[in-house]
């Protein structure tokens, strides 16, 4: 039996062989393109493949999704945006294959809850803050999966003070104030010449003042975002993943006061935010929990 796992991010695809039912190794990555986008993932896949059978596929995608009928439509692809066939188009280079797909906040959530910070934990949330910001809910021991596949999204939860426009069409989500590209976009309206979060992360350590600043807003509304959904799912184990969640304390630090200051209720005091120990892609790991069998398309258990 082999395995390949697929991640499809706002800014890249990477594929791997799953080992052992969780861990992906042989991973290979290529940028999303501005056009022609399946071509890119196409051949990514069978470099992976080369010429070994492939009898399982696991799909974590940038949302929104629609699981049932294979259809993803990342908001961060143009050319995707409108939906495409992700599924239809895999199954076609791998006709043999059983393809399992899911959002990729609901890998992440997989990935965390069977070998990270969320293993045995009941009930929590799974996130990752990188180019954009995602998220996936354990519940009862299971990954809440939703009406479309789309459960989790904690990106699009509405933080208050803010009101810029986001990429889903709406104002003041999340993801418009605190994602690693949103966070580069405000800070060069202030006048910072950088281009990359990397870049902002690493200025705000050195005491760049507009850095400073533009990870104290993003801290502040992840610990708001956080604060709500830990109020309304009644959790009390937060993960962290992505890169821009490597910030340190410059965005750790505002956002652990966010949450110090809205997370009051009585049945949120044991409430945890931890760094993801993951460091090997999350989501990939969790496509490939999802592809070995350890979790059904319908349940994520």
């Amino acid at each position: 039996m082999t395995v390949l796992a697929l991640d499809i991010g706002a800014t890249k695809f990477a594929a791997g062989i799953v080992h052992a039912g969780r861990q992906v190794r042989d991973v290979r990555q290529a940028g999303v393109p501005e056009a022609k986008v399946w071509e890119v993932c196409r051949e990514l896949l069978l470099e992976v493949a080369g010429d070994t059978p492939i009898t399982a596929i696991g799909i974590g995608s940038a949302g929104p999704v629609d699981v049932r009928s294979g259809i993803t439509a990342p908001l961060n692809i143009p050319e995707w945006k409108s939906g495409f066939p992700i599924v239809a188009s895999v199954q076609e280079l791998f006709p043999s294959a059983v393809i399992r797909f899911a959002i990729d906040g609901a890998c992440l959530a997989l990935a965390e809850h069977h070998i990270g910070d969320l293993r045995g934990v009941r009930d929590g949330l799974a996130m990752t803050v990188s180019s954009g910001i995602g998220g996936g809910i354990i519940i009862d021991g299971r990954v809440a999966v939703g009406r479309t596949g789309n459960a989790g999204h904690i990106g699009h939860i509405v933080v208050p003070g803010w009101d810029e426009p986001c990429g889903c069409g709406g104002v003041g989500c999340v993801e418009a104030v605190a994602s690693g590209m949103s966070s580069v976009r405000w800070a060069r309206a202030q006048g910072w010449d950088g281009t990359t979060g990397v870049e902002l992360s690493r200025a705000a350590q050195a005491g760049d003042a507009i850095a400073l600043a533009a990870l104290e807003r993003a801290g502040t509304a992840l610990g708001q975002a956080i604060s709500s959904a830990a109020a309304l799912l009644d959790i009390d184990r937060v993960v962290i993943g992505g890169g821009f969640a490597e910030s340190g304390a410059p965005l750790w630090d505002p956002m652990r006061a966010a949450i110090a200051k809205h997370a009051r209720l009585g049945f949120l005091r044991d409430l945890r935010v931890l760094k993801s120990r993951i460091t090997n892609g999350a989501t990939l790991v969790g496509a490939g929990v999802l592809a070995a069998g350890h979790a059904t398309a319908d349940e994520y258990d």
